[in-house]
């Protein structure tokens, strides 16, 4: 059992308000010469209209078998090719050198230190094609919206309460309903270094899934790296 196995039934009301980032994924797949992998796949959010847009199968990688179980379900009922397998995004290993891999609604920072990061992008560096590229987004912090958020209760989408635990950079996220999460941010240094140590270059990082610009006002980090070849 994994602790994202309690947000399986209610992943999709969770998430309901992200949207913008499935044209994104579809735009980078439809570019893609080789295999296509998402890491932290969920229950399907993403993996499903990418496979279905794209006419090209998906391999999904994610540590909840109760997750799985819905994206299983999901894909049948889409009549989409997706190969889902119960991994650690740590430790995943392919047949198959991709052209993509990429991480939606910010599931690399679900990973705690810098060094699990660091071993998501060695294992991404490996099974990375020449040329292949990885993408990813994930919230810049504002300590202005931190502070307004912290320890209040919010209805939306789920009744649940965030809590700021600034000494270790974790965002703790408790639902009304018991299942919790945690999230540990990054700054732009820390995801410079990580592409830096997995021999990446930075092909685009933007402020939004609109391929805007990221400067001061950006929230976001939408980034598209590639292996050099």
């Amino acid at each position: 059992m994994s602790e994202y196995d309690p947000f399986a039934a209610i992943y999709d009301q969770w998430s309901a308000h992200m949207t913008e980032d499935v044209p994104f994924y579809i735009a980078l797949a439809r570019e893609a010469d080789g295999p296509i992998v998402e890491l932290a796949v969920g229950t399907g959010r993403v993996a499903i209209p990418v496979a279905t847009e794209t006419g090209k199968p998906v391999i999904g990688i994610d540590l909840s078998p109760a997750m799985l179980a819905v994206a299983r379900e999901r894909a049948a009922e889409a009549d989409v090719d997706l190969d889902l397998r119960q991994q650690d995004m740590r430790d995943f290993e392919l047949e198959e050198p991709a052209a993509l891999v990429y991480s939606p609604f910010r599931a690399l920072l679900h990973m705690p230190t810098w060094a699990d990061k660091r071993r998501v992008f060695e294992r991404v560096a490996a099974s990375l094609q020449p040329g292949g590229r990885f993408s990813w987004n994930a919230f810049v912090f504002d300590h202005a919206i931190a502070s307004r958020n912290d320890g209040q209760h919010q209805d939306e989408p789920l009744p649940h309460t965030v809590k700021q635990m600034p000494h270790e950079s974790r965002v703790d996220i408790e639902l009304d309903s018991g299942a919790a999460v945690s999230l540990w941010w990054a700054t732009k240094n820390e995801w410079l270094g990580l592409i830096d140590v997995a021999g990446r270059e930075v092909e685009a990082l933007y402020g939004d899934f609109e391929r805007g610009a990221f400067d001061e006002a950006s929230r976001e980090f939408v980034w598209v790296v590639r292996k050099p070849g």
